[in-house]
């Protein structure tokens, strides 16, 4: 793993005290990353780029969203250890081009999108994933009525940051990969495949030891949905205009319409609250989405999901 240090500590300022209402300044398009509580918040990619780290707590108990705009990589976590709560900074740091979070309890260095501890006092520790899937703010406002997004921070006034919605899209559009294309200027990392892009979306799927990566061309390949084998759980992965989902095998068969629609057991199951038109709920499997770069520096080139 290749630690570099890019700016200083908390030069990026995590949202610690965060405040959620109904109004959005963005397009319906923009993705938010879900967090399923009474009522579900949603976390706007737009105000994530500037701050990368939400510290929260949720149904009482504390949580870290997290989002590294050069991998891809939304991830939440329960922000606890051995029953110690923790709140995270931005370090200033990358590992293997991936943001690296440090506590502020111990003063640890934690890489983004594994949540494992690699520096300080709690050197080997994992912190917990949340399922957390991202959709557009459309799909938010449509699937939860009551819901809530997060608001941008304000200058210390009434005034709210000018967030500008696209400060990485040169980046995201670009073929190269990693700090240096980010910034314009400076060598690309070698991609030496030709079976996946760099960059292409991946659901990564970890069950034990066992880690799965689902490419979203392989899952729209397969007509939208994959049920596979991570470990020894049996996992439903499912892509549409609603976003990337995972979810436990529920013991009967699902397929999408020709709709985008997901059925199973006699009835339609909506895909961005997991819940059934007779009341049922889908369990969702904590995953995580990120660019397959930062996957398979995390795991190894065979990491991820080949149907042959």
């Amino acid at each position: 793993m290749h630690i570099e240090s890019v700016l200083p500590r908390d030069a990026i300022a995590s949202i610690d005290d965060p405040s959620f209402g109904s109004a959005y300044d963005g397009d319906d398009s923009d993705e938010v990353v879900l967090v399923e509580t009474d009522p579900p918040r949603g976390y706007p990619v737009r105000i994530l780029n500037y701050h990368e780290i939400v510290n929260d707590a949720v149904d009482g108990r504390p949580i870290a969203v997290t989002w590294c705009p050069i991998c891809g990589s939304a991830v939440v976590y329960e922000a606890v250890v051995d029953s110690q709560p923790l709140t995270f900074g931005v370090s200033g740091k990358l590992a293997d081009d991936d943001l690296v979070l440090y506590d502020r309890q111990t003063n640890s260095e934690w890489k983004q999108s594994t949540g494992r501890c690699f520096a300080g006092e709690l050197d080997g520790a994992m912190l917990d994933v949340v399922p957390a899937p991202m959709l557009s703010v459309g799909a938010f406002r449509e699937a939860y009525p009551d819901g809530l997004l997060l608001q941008p921070e304000s200058d210390g006034s009434a005034k709210a940051r000018n967030y500008d919605s696209t400060p990485y899209e040169a980046y995201v559009e670009s073929e190269g990969f990693g700090l240096g294309p980010m910034r314009g200027s400076g060598p690309s990392r070698e991609w030496n495949r030709e079976d996946i892009e760099p960059k292409t979306v991946v659901l990564g799927v970890e069950c034990g030891e066992a880690a799965v990566g689902f490419p979203l061309p392989a899952i729209e390949a397969a007509g939208g949905m994959l049920v596979s084998t991570v470990g020894d759980q049996t996992v439903v992965v499912v892509a549409t205009d609603d976003g990337l989902h995972a979810f436990e095998d529920p013991g009967f068969e699902l397929s999408l319409d020709s709709d985008g629609r997901l059925r199973g057991d006699d009835t339609v199951w909506i895909l961005p609250t997991a819940e059934s038109d007779d009341g049922r709920q889908l369990s969702r499997v904590s995953a995580r989405r990120l660019f397959a770069f930062a996957w398979q520096d995390d795991h190894d080139p065979d990491s991820f999901y080949s149907s042959a």
